[in-house]
């Protein structure tokens, strides 16, 4: 009888975990078909993207406002397109890359705003200096599996220590980052939102 309900037992547990498992959204982000690109107001055009980084979209359940989006970026691949420039922002004076490696965003939370439009505030990370700040995203794609996910976040390059500037270049203070990630859901239930 004892061997009966062991056996009972085994064959209900592996009957729930497949359920629990898929009824979590499994998405992956696709970096090579993504962009982290930044821009700043100067005198002469200074923008310009990353080169290496990733990003991780997770959900504890169906539900959009479970999910929490992730960024992180190796500072030491920043590409203006001008080897002085990217030199000059890798510097102490800008990322600080030897001393500072990365660049990260963690959501603390996702805000719907629209029927395809999220706040994400979270902690941004810059130079070792973190404060809180907030992605702006638009989705494409909604219920089909995959999509863009287009977002913009501004900083001030002050409040993270960036006080310098860059010889005979004038810049604002003001830093745009935008962006682009390409999400697909691998696995598990697609995700449910609000409707406007």
């Amino acid at each position: 009888m004892k061997t009966k309900y062991l056996a009972l037992l085994g064959i209900f547990a592996a009957s729930l975990a497949p359920l629990s498992l898929a009824q979590v959204p499994v998405f992956k982000v696709t970096p090579q078909q993504s962009t982290v690109k930044f821009y700043v107001k100067s005198s002469v055009a200074l923008a310009g993207d990353f080169k290496k980084w990733n990003a991780s979209l997770t959900f504890t359940s169906t539900d959009v406002t479970s999910g929490s989006l992730d960024i992180e970026i190796q500072a030491a691949t920043v590409d203006s397109g001008s080897g002085m420039k990217d030199d000059k922002l890798k510097s102490k004076d800008f990322f600080d890359v030897d001393q500072n490696p990365l660049i990260t965003f963690k959501s603390t939370k996702i805000v719907q705003t629209g029927p395809t439009t999220f706040d994400v505030p979270g902690t941004f990370t810059i130079r070792g200096v973190s404060k809180p700040e907030t992605l702006s995203l638009t989705v494409s794609g909604v219920g089909t599996g995959s999509g863009d996910i287009k977002g913009t976040m501004a900083f001030d390059r002050k409040e993270f220590g960036m006080n310098s500037g860059i010889p005979f270049i004038k810049i604002a203070d003001r830093v745009e980052v935008n962006v682009d990630i390409f999400a697909k859901r691998v696995s598990g239930p697609p995700v449910t939102m609000k409707k406007f």
